[in-house]
């Protein structure tokens, strides 16, 4: 999966496989979190979202399974 770096709020890089529906969020403290059901149209709103880490907060931190995978 691509990783895209970011610098906003906590988060430092972001990928997304379309396929298999799963975002991967890289955290400032290199925490990787994998979130598995997230429908494209979440993925494209967030990452071109102005404010990625509100929207992360707000739509997809407790919306969706998280699993820490590193």
């Amino acid at each position: 999966m691509e990783m895209k770096q970011v610098n906003a709020g906590k988060l430092r890089s972001i990928g997304y496989d379309a396929g298999a529906r799963l975002l991967h969020v890289e955290f400032d403290d290199r925490r990787l979190v994998e979130y598995a059901g997230v429908p494209q149209e979440t993925w494209r709103r967030f990452s071109t979202a102005g404010s990625m880490w509100s929207y992360f907060r707000d739509n997809i931190e407790d919306e969706y399974t998280a699993r820490r995978i590193k």
